[in-house]
């Protein structure tokens, strides 16, 4: 016989005390995910602007967006009135059909990349960032016939199984068995953290031709040298790493790799779902550096997090329906009208915008104001960033040395709510990242105001002050 209580029964949301919603969590929510990261978790009930909102009302400056995929705040009134409206006209539709947000997100997105890159691509769309980032290893397998590729150390580009394997961490794939096309990892251009132990001033991008190395000889193992011919089929990239720590690499990089991928017919994938759409006040990172990738990835805030559309845009030579035909690759949301609507109109908000110019001036007084607090503390090993990515990385008193405690203690207190500036009850959202998992990367919304950046720098040094106290 049975003799345990049985959990309590919710009935009503202003009966949901917060413990008894994380008792029911513990008890039947997978902790597969991330949330179990954090060791004392929040329940949040309402968002609106740069905020988030606890059972208790109280406010939290969010620092970073859900991972950059609301780039134009919560509560967008202009997206969500989009998205309603869209209910009430055409909510769903099977995929295999067309409708006209469809076509229209796909059109702009690429004339976008026609101007800028001077290439006639087409796009195909999918639904999380993962599911696109499967769709372009179908295109680099379809055109070359060949599944290795290069990928980065610190790069990120997802959790599915295609996708893990491309994915430097070993973590995310160490349950699941083996990955047969798992690919070969090049150091990233790190350069607080060389993994050379270089200067950047002097190493003359020394990371690169270390790469360039691997082509001399046969015995190295990708290329024929009698023929030029190499193994491997694409570079994966993301043009500003960011799991990795936002990590902004020297501006030549990127052309000077692009010439040594071209010389060996290799692809380059710029991966931006985290990227793209203007957070590096650009509308892609990658041009920054003045390259042209041959597929592109996107996702996260092309909907501002609205019924989630990612896709990719890839050169006309490796997407024409003559080498990718109908039915090499479906989803059945991968093209939603609820998410091509939102889509749609983002991209019109964007083109109405002059973020190129905001985004910018809003990046250098965010960092201006952290790097006057690096000053002040020794443990504030690094500030860097562009546009609106950010990345602050936390060390112990020698600068240098990761510090992942004191990382993990700041984000704790920033969702525990508990900080005071101004004499209000604050919380801080903020996004840990890193090779060390020592860096917080900030994405804040591009609607942020100096107002707020210097609210959230306050409230930063207050969990910092705190931090290093119980230290």
């Amino acid at each position: 016989m049975n003799t345990k209580q049985p959990t309590k029964e919710l009935k009503g949301k202003k009966n949901n005390n917060r413990d008894d919603l994380l008792e029911l969590e513990a008890k039947y929510c997978s902790w597969g995910d991330t949330v179990h990261y954090a060791p004392n978790l929040n329940v949040f009930s309402r968002s609106e602007g740069n905020y988030l909102y606890d059972r208790q009302g109280i406010e939290y400056l969010d620092l970073q967006m859900w991972y950059s995929a609301v780039n134009f705040g919560y509560g967008n009134k202009r997206l969500n009135d989009i998205l309603k409206k869209q209910l009430d006209t055409l909510p769903q539709l099977a995929c295999q059909y067309l409708h006209e947000e469809r076509i229209l997100l796909a059109a702009k997105i690429a004339q976008k990349n026609e101007r800028t890159f001077e290439e006639k691509g087409r796009v195909h769309f999918n639904v999380g960032g993962s599911s696109a980032l499967e769709d372009s290893l179908k295109l680099v397998r379809n055109a070359s016939g060949r599944s290795l590729v290069f990928a980065f150390m610190g790069g990120y580009h997802g959790r599915t199984l295609g996708a893990s394997a491309i994915t430097s961490s070993f973590r995310y794939r160490e349950h699941f068995g083996h990955f047969g096309d798992r690919a070969m990892f090049i150091p990233y251009p790190y350069c607080f953290r060389c993994p050379y132990d270089k200067k950047k001033d002097s190493c003359g991008l020394y990371c690169l031709k270390q790469f360039e190395r691997l082509f001399e000889t046969e015995y190295y193992s990708v290329v024929n040298k009698k023929n030029n011919k190499c193994e491997f089929a694409a570079f994966y990239a993301e043009a500003i790493q960011g799991t990795g720590g936002y990590i902004v690499p020297p501006p030549e990089y990127y052309s000077k790799l692009k010439d040594i991928l071209d010389r060996y017919g290799i692809l380059f994938v710029d991966d931006e779902i985290q990227m793209g759409f203007f957070r590096t006040g650009k509308f892609w990172a990658i041009e920054h550096f003045n390259i042209t990738p041959d597929i592109l990835v996107f996702g996260k805030s092309l909907t501002n997090g609205l019924n989630p559309i990612s896709g990719v845009w890839a050169k006309e030579k490796l997407i024409s329906p003559t080498v990718f035909p109908p039915g090499s690759t479906h989803a059945t949301f991968s093209s939603n009208s609820l998410g091509t609507a939102a889509g749609l109109e983002v991209m019109k908000l964007i083109e109405e915008s002059d973020f190129a110019t905001s985004i910018p001036e809003k990046g250098r007084y965010f960092i201006a104001r952290l790097k006057a607090l690096q000053k002040k503390y020794p443990q504030i090993g690094d500030v860097d960033g562009i546009g609106l990515a950010l990345r602050v990385e936390i060390c112990q008193k020698d600068g240098y040395t990761p510090n992942k405690e004191l990382t993990d203690k700041i984000t704790d207190l920033g969702l525990s709510g508990s900080l005071d500036v101004g004499g209000k009850r604050r919380g801080l959202v903020l996004d840990v990242g890193g090779y060390y998992k020592n860096v917080f990367t900030l994405a804040p919304s591009f609607y942020i105001t100096e107002k707020e950046i210097d609210l959230g720098v306050e409230l930063f040094e207050e969990a910092l002050n705190r931090s290093l106290k119980n230290s």
